[in-house]
């Protein structure tokens, strides 16, 4: 059995920056507000005529992977890619990054697991590798949050926590058992599913004829809830049981932690996170701040930022951990 590991990663943020003060002209609400309860101080939107979509941000996020990967985009095997917010209902993005790459027939999966998507995308991918099945996967994480969002008043314990981009990683047979990816843990718990969520539209619930034949203005059912207290409490338990989950499988302590990446959801589950573990700040990379939540495209692009800025070497031990909408969360250990 093989390894896997990464050998490419890159990112793709909008241009349009939309501050705090921004979404004060939006809505009732305030810096101070913002940044006391998450940590975010700006993030990047999606300006309509653009051209950006989740599609084509995961494009060109997955160029850069490619290109630093030193492979050509035919020796791609598999694609497969993490997004609560596809262009279309179906098919999924993966088939529209494979024809934009003009890459050849190759399978393309897409999954849809909100915050811990990447995550779960990494494990998917990992385990093909090992098996042998493929060498070389496409690992995206790429969302649109901006045009699916509720920019009033009404909206804003939800709409200002989240931002645009994307991130990609390129994944390939390792041989040595010690380097790479050492092991990824996956979880779920569907009894909150409704505690984040986006009802509409939904064959179970309200579909399109529904929304369409009500036409009610006040029909917040196609807009994200968030019950924002129950998932940070949630959140902050299962991170933490999560990334001992795989340290302990791998015979590995807190201390041997060379950089945590965690899901940037809020910084102050993250600061949370690193004292619990006591982890100092070099040790910990959030950019929250700057791009607020991406969901799936959270950590690839800070596992990107992270590595151009030399903060991840060879022979570290890097973890990513990650929870959201499902629930569902999970962990990734790897040798660097």
């Amino acid at each position: 059995m093989y390894n896997s590991k990464i050998i490419g990663l890159g990112k793709y943020v909008p241009d349009h920056v939309v501050t705090n003060q921004d979404l004060s002209k939006m809505m009732d609400t305030n810096d101070e507000w913002i940044q006391e309860r998450t940590g975010i101080q700006e993030r990047r939107w999606v300006k309509e005529g653009s051209g950006d979509t989740t599609a084509t941000m995961g494009v060109k996020a997955a160029k850069v992977a490619i290109e630093r990967a030193g492979i050509d985009k035919d020796d791609i095997d598999f694609i497969i890619f993490a997004t609560l917010s596809p262009d279309m209902y179906f098919p999924g993005p993966g088939v529209q990054v494979q024809h934009a790459l003009d890459i050849k027939t190759v399978g393309a999966l897409d999954v849809r697991n909100q915050c811990s998507g990447f995550v779960y995308a990494l494990s998917v991918a990992d385990n093909f590798i090992k098996t042998g099945m493929y060498k070389n996967i496409l690992v995206i994480g790429s969302e649109l949050h901006s045009h699916g969002l509720d920019k009033t008043t009404r909206g804003r314990g939800v709409s200002v926590i989240f931002g645009d981009g994307a991130g990609a990683a390129v994944l390939t047979r390792e041989e040595d058992n010690t380097k790479g990816i050492l092991s990824t843990h996956l979880h779920a718990q569907g009894e909150h599913a409704e505690e984040l969520v986006l009802m509409a539209p939904g064959m179970g619930t309200r579909w399109v004829n529904d929304i369409l034949a009500d036409n009610d203005p006040n029909d917040e059912s196609y807009y994200p809830y968030m019950n924002g207290q129950f998932v940070f409490k949630n959140a902050v338990v299962r991170f933490s049981e999560v990334i001992m989950e795989g340290l302990l499988k791998n015979n590995l302590t807190p201390e041997a932690i060379d950089m945590l990446i965690p899901h940037q959801a809020n910084l102050r589950i993250a600061q949370f996170i690193q004292k619990k573990f006591n982890l100092k700040d070099d040790r910990v990379f959030n950019n929250i701040q700057k791009y607020g939540n991406t969901t799936a495209a959270s950590i690839p692009i800070a596992l990107t930022e992270a590595w151009e800025e030399g903060k991840i070497k060879e022979g570290d031990t890097v973890v990513l951990a990650a929870f959201g909408s499902g629930f569902t969360w999970g962990s990734v250990i790897i040798n660097w």
